[in-house]
């Protein structure tokens, strides 16, 4: 009995270890399946509108930037501009004392005064000398006196209009205006100071800030590209700038390619103009440049990140329909904004990794979510 009930434990024993093992096989083959498969991310491969910029850096320039001088000495009396304010053409930022020049207006407006009495008195005399000459009651020499003196009193009283205009231009200076329109820098004199004519040190610099140009270079390469959109009669060249972060600051044309290269750097030298409405842009400014060469319809595209390098070229790995990745050999055009042009290699729809392609080998197999747009 003994050795019966020690058998029946063994068989139990045997069938029960048999179920565990069947229920472990049965329940870990799909675990094993699934640890198999490289976790991935995926991207279609697209057809797209691609523009295709030439970048570089450059600097913003003001239209225009004057430093305001006084025309006339004397005492200023008055600042009339507030920093960093923008100002119109002909609006008044400062004063000068004008009481010298009001006084020598006068004296010249007098001396003409005077010299006209007198013209007009010797008008009078030389026409009563035309009369009486024929009468003998005056000799030729004593008419020919009388005509010259009317003669030289209105070369005198011609001299006293050009100086009274002269004293009337220098009073009109006492008051300084902005000669263009713009936005005023910092004061470089105050109230009280005596100032010169022209003097080195100006009132205040004035920068037109609307519009603005921006200069910068391209590598002498880019010329080909650029050369064909330059002809005469051809549209302008869409222009952008940029800021460190990528963000565009302001949107103008292209106005000028320089007429040579420089030798020492091998770059090209590009004017752009902007509006700056928003002044986005500020004079010394530095900022990234690009302008628009070409815009080209329908090419196939993938996100940068999808594209390997390998011993043969370039390549991408395409999802196939079971789930597994082959290498495919491609020809790349430019690189736009993190997205690169396949010219050769991939179709449309296409699924290809971005990113895990460093787990991964020929045939292997993938779970993977596609890549948010």
């Amino acid at each position: 009995m003994k050795k019966r009930w020690i058998f029946l434990i063994l068989i139990l024993i045997g069938i029960t270890a048999a179920g565990w093992h069947g229920w472990g096989k049965t329940d870990t083959t799909p675990r094993l399946a699934e640890k198999q498969a490289t976790a991935v991310e995926l991207a279609d491969v697209r057809e797209s509108d691609v523009p295709i910029w030439l970048s570089g850096i450059g600097t913003v320039q003001a239209s225009n930037t004057v430093t305001v001088r006084p025309r006339t000495g004397g005492a200023l009396d008055k600042v009339s501009f507030t920093e960093g304010a923008l100002v119109k053409e002909g609006d008044v930022l400062a004063e000068i004392d004008p009481r010298p020049y009001q006084a020598a207006l006068a004296q010249s407006e007098a001396k003409q005064a005077q010299d006209e009495a007198q013209l007009a008195n010797a008008v009078l005399t030389a026409a009563r000398f035309q009369t009486l000459v024929k009468s003998e009651a005056v000799s030729q020499q004593e008419v020919d006196q009388a005509d010259a003196s009317v003669s030289e009193l209105t070369a005198l009283v011609k001299a006293d209009k050009a100086a009274v205009q002269a004293a009337q231009l220098d009073l009109d200076l006492t008051i300084i205006r902005a000669p263009i329109t713009g936005r005023t820098g910092m004061r470089l004199i105050d109230a009280g100071n005596l100032v010169t004519a022209n003097q080195t040190g100006g009132l205040v610099v004035l920068t037109q800030m609307q519009p603005v140009s921006v200069l910068f270079t391209l590598p002498q390469r880019n010329l080909a590209a650029l050369s064909p959109r330059l002809r005469p009669g051809s549209t302008p060249l869409k222009v952008q700038t940029l800021d460190d972060a990528g963000k565009v600051l302001a949107k103008g044309l292209l106005e000028l390619v320089d007429n040579q290269i420089d030798s020492s750097t091998g770059t090209l030298r590009l004017k752009a103009t902007f509006g700056n409405d928003n002044l986005a842009l500020w004079p010394g400014q530095f900022v990234s440049a690009r302008v628009l060469v070409e815009t080209r319809e329908k090419v196939v595209t993938v996100p940068s990140e999808a594209v390997m390098p390998g011993l043969d070229g370039q390549f991408c790995y395409v999802v196939k329909a079971d789930h597994t990745v082959e290498p495919r050999a491609v020809k790349t055009g430019p690189v736009i904004e993190g997205v690169t042009l396949i010219e050769e290699g991939l179709k449309v729809g296409e699924s290809i990794v971005v990113t895990g392609q460093g787990k991964l080998k020929p045939g292997a197999r993938v779970a993977a979510q596609k890549k948010a747009s």
